[in-house]
């Protein structure tokens, strides 16, 4: 069977990212907004404790996915025109690397439980094992479906695996399984979503393995690998910091504070991205044409999230007591801090889609590199000061990180750095006078309770948003209305966009 080949960049091409776009983004919709009502059901049968366990153990699983695939996939998306061989040298360099993977972690949950001293983690490591195995078997299948811009589809896996997922963890904390409920929700999603993406992709692999493919492959993914990998780290050092100076259910609050601005981040950004990232590789060639698909991605993501993030800014206290419940109060003033960073980033994960799809991950990694190193310093010296100390160091180092990246981002699109601030600085504005909004309909209803308080703050972010971007951001604003009301007649049509298939 012959590799699959990706999408021209013809006009077509525009129809299928957008496609894709909204494909995506009802998905995460869909598997978020159901997984906030686990989750809060959840964070009712759990204690802050096994949340913050389970942290441990999500921070070292990453790591083992990374591996397993070595940023192939990656290399595949980006790719001009991969073979069936090229295909085949990854998927087997995956399966075994993930079989050994899968292994070592089973064998070492023990003794990461004995160097850290944190009862339980070692079970909870070792449960991870399956779901580094699942995810190497679905990294090429993956791959091939995302080069033929099969959003749609993937979408409606994601959602039905992230569903059942969340069922396997609701059942286990029921019968009284603890933190391993939560380790059973990952491995039955990956699971999932991994045989799924093997029989709609329609591929199987030969029995054949190029030395030259892979060292190509290897060359490309080392730094995607980098990127990622020191991420990792980063997200394992602060979590050790965290639960050596705050303990264990320090960290158990810090990570509810951030699944709730990363829920938020996952309803925006990273619907576009992985459509944007397909798109940069085929266009990569005409530099106006880059430019201007990044700016119309910039403008879709700051729609999309600063909203999201205003309301956190706004009403974190009444949505963490709505979704978690009272006893996580902690996780409030976190959040609001954590989501000022997410308007900061915000072109953080569309600018990685950007380095990769233009075949520049190197660039990315030494980026990331000392972006990372900083966040750990930072989380270091303000631990002591207590969680909201080390959220607002997080939105500062965002800053900082982000006005770095401009000069680099601007070189990759051929332009000025200030096209890059002049959105920037218009989005910021946005998300001010949301806030504000926010705050005044949110003071107006304090004698209300507090699910009352947030549906009302919610429908004035809402409103001041849109008014403040058909002011400030006009084409991203009749953008997002194409796309809407593209949405709509998709819905009335009752079936998914056409997606190439082979």
């Amino acid at each position: 069977m012959s590799a699959p080949a990706a999408p021209t960049a013809t006009g077509g091409l525009a129809g299928r990212a957008a496609a894709g776009v909204l494909w995506t983004t009802g998905q995460k919709w869909g598997a978020r907004l159901f997984g906030l009502a686990t989750l809060a059901l959840l964070t009712r049968l759990l204690t802050p404790a096994d949340f913050g366990v389970v942290a441990i153990g999500l921070a070292i699983v990453p790591f083992l996915y990374l591996l397993s695939d070595l940023g192939f996939a990656a290399y595949l998306v980006q790719a001009e025109s991969p073979t069936d061989r090229t295909l085949s040298t990854a998927f087997w360099y995956s399966a075994a690397a993930g079989l050994v993977l899968a292994g070592g972690v089973w064998f070492a949950g023990p003794a990461v439980e004995a160097l850290l001293g944190i009862a339980g983690s070692g079970t909870v490591i070792s449960g991870f094992a399956p779901a580094a195995l699942a995810v190497a078997l679905g990294s090429v299948p993956l791959a091939i479906l995302r080069r033929r811009m099969a959003f749609g589809r993937l979408a409606a896996q994601g959602l039905v695996a992230g569903v059942l997922g969340q069922v396997a963890a609701v059942a286990l904390a029921l019968l009284g399984a603890g933190a391993m409920a939560l380790v059973a929700q990952t491995v039955v999603q990956q699971a999932a979503a991994t045989l799924a993406a093997a029989v709609s992709a329609r591929w199987r692999p030969r029995l054949a393995f190029d030395p030259r493919e892979f060292r190509a492959m290897a060359r490309f993914g080392v730094n995607v690998v980098g990127v990622e990998l020191v991420a990792i780290g980063r997200a394992w050092a602060e979590n050790a910091i965290v639960a050596l100076v705050l303990g264990v259910t320090g960290l158990g609050y810090l990570s509810i504070a951030q699944r709730l601005v990363q829920t938020a981040q996952d309803l925006g950004a990273t619907s576009i991205v992985p459509v944007s990232t397909v798109v940069f590789a085929q266009i990569r060639a005409g530099r106006e044409r880059l430019a201007a698909a990044y700016r119309r991605a910039q403008g879709m993501i700051s729609l999309i999230v600063i909203p999201l993030m205003a309301m956190i800014v706004v009403a974190a206290p009444e949505l963490t007591a709505l979704v978690f419940g009272a006893q996580w109060d902690a996780s409030a003033d976190p959040a609001r801090a954590y989501a000022v960073a997410g308007v900061l980033t915000l072109g953080a994960t569309l600018d990685h889609g950007l380095f990769l799809g233009l075949g520049r991950s190197g660039v990315w990694f030494a980026y990331g590199l000392a972006v990372d190193a900083v966040t750990v310093l930072v989380t270091w010296l303000l631990a002591p000061f207590g969680l909201l100390a080390i959220a607002i160091g997080f939105a500062g180092v965002a800053l900082a990180a982000t006005l770095a990246r401009w000069p680099l981002v601007a070189r990759q699109l051929g332009t000025a750095w200030t096209m890059l601030a002049a959105p920037f600085v218009r989005s910021l504005a946005m998300g001010s006078l949301a806030v504000a909004g926010g705050l005044a309909a949110i003071a107006l209803a304090a004698a209300l309770p507090g699910p009352a308080r947030a549906a009302i703050a919610g429908a004035a972010v809402i409103a001041v948003s849109a008014l403040a971007a058909r002011l400030l951001l006009p084409e991203a604003f009749a953008e997002a209305r194409a796309l809407a009301a593209r949405g709509l007649a998709t819905v009335r049509r009752g079936r998914a966009p056409r997606e190439r298939t082979a």
